[in-house]
């Protein structure tokens, strides 16, 4: 579904990501894990075209996206959370939901029922401002305005930072739930190591900008712990 190449970013002269090579596979949910600062959320940039990649390529359900503006990445469907969630704090929770409908029409409309089932507690503040929400309301508001623009993939960036960990129990089984249905697939930037285990299929691992590890969720084991997310 979703794959990147060879990707490599520099800033300013510095080379941030080194070759970067991933995989989302359709029905599936990938953790892109590794310490602070090695160039998790840089990768998530060059998906979305917020950061100019220097060589490589990113492909979507087939289609090489590597030189769309995000906007264009949107709308072929790639829906992205980032690190502090960026909801409208002064608007409403309904607004929130709704700007993606106005932006993605009636695609985004049939969509809303579903999220706010996958996430009730919105239908219950759909009239207070989203900056007088909690951290994991405000999470699971942000996570619905993306669900609405009904992506093939969705990118999450620490989606538990901050968050009790009854909300991170409600996103997991939410993401879960979005996974079994089989239309969407999820990459998520998370250094929470249960939570990835509790819902992953497979990892990457990052360190000094490349691909240190990755396999299957289930030998993420205490060696590959140790030497590569510990600090």
């Amino acid at each position: 579904m979703l794959t990147l190449s060879n990707i490599a970013v520099s800033y300013d002269g510095s080379r941030i990501l080194r070759g970067v090579d991933l995989n989302v596979p359709e029905k599936s949910l990938i953790c892109l894990m590794g310490r602070n600062g090695v160039g998790k959320t840089t990768t998530l940039k060059s998906i979305v075209g917020l950061v100019k990649t220097d060589v490589g390529k990113v492909t979507l359900a087939g289609e090489d996206v590597t030189t769309l503006t995000p906007d264009a990445r949107a709308r072929r469907g790639i829906g992205y959370v980032p690190q502090g969630r960026d909801i409208f704090p002064h608007l409403t929770v309904w607004e929130n939901l709704k700007i993606s409908v106005v932006v993605h029409g009636s695609r985004a409309a049939e969509q809303m029922d579903r999220v706010l089932e996958l996430f009730p507690i919105l239908k219950e503040f759909l009239q207070r401002k989203g900056g007088v929400l909690s951290g994991g309301q405000q999470q699971q508001l942000a996570i619905a305005r993306a669900l609405l623009t009904n992506p093939k993939v969705l990118i999450l960036d620490e989606p538990t930072e901050g968050i009790q960990p009854n909300i991170i129990d409600l996103i997991g089984d939410a993401l879960l739930k979005i996974k079994s249905e089989g239309k969407i697939s999820i990459l998520l930037v998370e250094q929470y190591l249960d939570f990835c285990l509790s819902i992953g299929d497979f990892f990457y691992i990052m360190d000094r900008g490349a691909v240190v590890a990755s396999g299957p969720i289930a030998n993420l084991n205490n060696d590959i712990v140790r030497r590569h997310l510990t600090v």
